[in-house]
C-alpha cells in the first residue's frame, strides 16, 4: 500500500498541515493547494504583508531581489528565497525554508526549514520538515507518455488519478546532487539518496539508496 500522509509528514511543522490533515494520502492535497492559500491568506495576521497580488511574505522573510514570485502564495517567518528564484504560484514556503538560485516551484507545499538551494525543479510536490534536496537535484512531475501516474508504496501500486506528481519527501530526507526523481516519487522519512541517482517508486524511511541497493540507516 502507498504510504498515508502521517507517515511522511509532521503536519505541526506546517502552515499546510490543517489541509494535510484532511488528505489521507499526500497526493490528495495537490490539487487543492490554491484554494487553500486562499482561505488561509484571510486568517494571516499583521506580520504578513503583501507583497505583490496574492503573494504573502512575513515581514522577516528574506526575498532577494531577481527572484520572481507569483500568487497565491504564502512565504514563512524567516524563508530565504534568493536571486534567480521562480515560484509559479499556489506555493507554500514554510518558516525557514530556503528556495535558492535559479529554483523553480509550483502547486507545491514547502515545509518549515526544508531547504531547496540549488538549481531545483519542484512541482506538484510536498517538501517535508527539514528535508534537502542537493544541488541540481529534479522532481520530475509528468512522465514522458502524459499518462496517468501510478504511485507505488511497500507492497503494491495505485493509480493516482493525477498526470502530474513531482515528489513526496518525507521529514528530513536527503536527496544528492543531480539527482532525478521520477513522477509519483515517495521518499521516506530520514531516508538519503546517492548524488547523480535516478530514483524510481518508494524509498523506505531511514534507508540510503545508492541506485541499486537499499540499506538500512543506523
Amino acid at each position: 500500500m502507498i504510504l498515508q500522509t502521517h507517515e511522511l509528514f509532521d503536519l505541526s511543522h506546517s502552515i499546510a498541515g490543517p489541509l494535510l490533515s484532511r488528505c489521507k494520502y499526500p497526493h490528495r492535497a495537490l490539487g487543492l493547494i490554491g484554494d487553500f492559500i486562499k482561505e488561509c491568506s484571510a486568517t494571516l495576521d499583521d506580520t504578513y504583508i503583501e507583497i505583490a497580488e496574492d503573494v504573502f511574505a512575513a515581514d522577516d522573510a528574506k526575498i532577494w531581489d531577481g527572484a520572481t514570485i507569483v500568487g497565491p502564495t504564502i512565504i514563512g517567518r524567516r524563508a530565504e528565497i534568493r536571486p534567480g528564484a521562480f515560484i509559479r504560484g499556489k506555493a507554500i514556503i514554510g518558516d525557514g525554508a530556503v528556495i535558492g538560485n535559479s529554483t523553480e516551484i509550483k502547486n507545491s507545499i514547502i515545509f518549515d526549514q526544508a531547504q531547496l538551494p540549488h538549481y531545483n525543479y519542484v512541482g506538484d510536490s510536498i517538501i517535508g520538515y527539514r528535508a534537502h534536496m542537493g544541488a541540481g537535484a529534479i522532481a520530475s512531475n509528468l512522465r514522458l507518455d502524459k499518462r496517468e501516474i501510478t504511485l507505488v508504496g511497500d507492497e503494491e501500486g495505485a493509480d493516482s488519478g493525477l498526470r502530474k506528481i513531482g515528489v513526496f519527501l518525507g521529514d528530513y530526507a536527503e536527496v544528492g546532487c543531480g539527482c532525478v526523481i521520477c513522477p509519483g516519487g515517495i521518499i521516506g522519512r530520514g531516508a538519503m539518496v546517492y548524488p547523480l541517482t535516478s530514483v524510481k517508486g518508494y524509498i523506505p524511511e531511514h534507508t540510503i539508496y545508492n541506485g541499486k541497493t537499499l540499506k538500512q540507516l543506523h
